[in-house]
């Protein structure tokens, strides 16, 4: 680490958020309830020392973090582009997972511009990271608008064609409540299909209709009836941890987080066409499994490997964007 952390606070509608330059990394946020009354929403630390003490337990639960080059899992950690194969380095057994042992969440961002409402970041990524080819500037921009929407939006251009897949990694639990689980919320996801996965976390390949499953939540269902549904792929991922295929394209509404004791909402909306659905069975430390849920906005784990999969390559003379906006609010 080059310099040492800062963090950054936004404003604006009610919601407060918490930017560090550490892994360009959401560390807070928080929202107000049906009564007005603020609580913290995400899972994290208030000091740096605590995110790189998190990340020595068992490679760390990325709280809060930009994680990167490819985000999610590559199978077998390698892949083949322009007939070269390009080997990455593993911190998952054999395959890769959120950009390897030192991914993008390590790293301290170079902060270019920060106000109350908007905090901008650039990191530079060379030929080789992570086993990667191609020199990769990467630059993330937090905004927090004036009715309270946290809108992140990723950039990156390359010199060597290469693959990216940036992710927003934090973990929400709407109660306000430290050290309760999320079973208590309800959940929509527009999708019809999801990625099964094999006993690495990578998907198989299948993409199987969710209707008639324990994955259908084209409806609202309630997050502690569905992860406790007996189906062999929850037993794999402690609960959810699948790539949901979503539907429509550009810019849309995607999913919706409720909690109805508090009257907190949380609406996600991405140009992506995938989001990670992981419910927190492997957090362990300062918090307790399940205590808070992602709803990570990507392209599918394991593009690189896939044709079939929608495409996470960037060539030179291209430029990789992708966004997600956060809507808090009340029921």
């Amino acid at each position: 680490m080059t310099a040492a952390p800062r963090l950054y606070a936004l404003s604006a509608g009610g919601v407060t958020v918490t930017v560090s330059d550490y892994g360009a990394r959401l560390t807070r946020i928080d929202a107000p309830d049906r009564h007005g009354r603020s609580a913290r929403v995400l899972l994290g630390f208030d000091r740096v020392e605590d995110y790189l003490a998190e990340a020595g337990r068992d490679g760390g639960a990325y709280l809060g973090a930009t994680c990167g080059r490819v985000a999610n899992r590559i199978a077998g950690a390698s892949y083949v582009l322009d007939g070269e194969r390009h080997r990455l380095h593993p911190n998952e057994g054999p395959n890769q997972r959120h950009g390897g042992p030192v991914g993008f969440d390590r790293a301290v961002w170079t902060v270019l511009h920060a106000d109350a409402g908007r905090v901008v970041m650039r990191h530079s990524s060379p030929d080789g990271d992570g086993g990667h080819p191609g020199d990769l500037e990467a630059g993330a921009s937090f905004t927090l608008s004036d009715d309270g929407e946290l809108a992140v939006v990723y950039h990156a251009t390359t010199t060597r064609p290469t693959h990216v897949n940036l992710v927003s990694h934090g973990y929400f639990n709407l109660s306000g409540v430290a050290g309760a689980t999320v079973g208590d919320h309800r959940l929509r996801i527009d999708a019809d299909a999801v990625l099964p996965v094999g006993a690495d976390h990578v998907p198989t390949g299948e993409r199987r209709a969710v209707a008639g499953t324990a994955f259908d939540f084209r409806q609202f269902r309630r997050l502690g009836e569905a992860m406790a549904a007996d189906d062999p792929q929850l037993r794999l991922g402690r609960g959810f941890n699948h790539n949901y295929c979503l539907n429509g394209a550009g810019l849309r509404q995607v999913a919706r987080l409720e909690h109805p004791a508090s009257g907190r909402s949380l609406t996600v909306s991405t140009d992506r066409p995938g989001l990670q659905l992981y419910t927190g069975g492997w957090l362990g430390g300062a918090f307790v499994p399940h205590e808070g849920l992602c709803l990570e906005a990507q392209g599918w784990p394991d593009a690189c490997n896939r044709s079939d999969f929608p495409s996470t390559r960037l060539d030179p003379g291209q430029v990789y964007r992708s966004e997600v906006r956060l809507r808090f609010g009340t029921l």
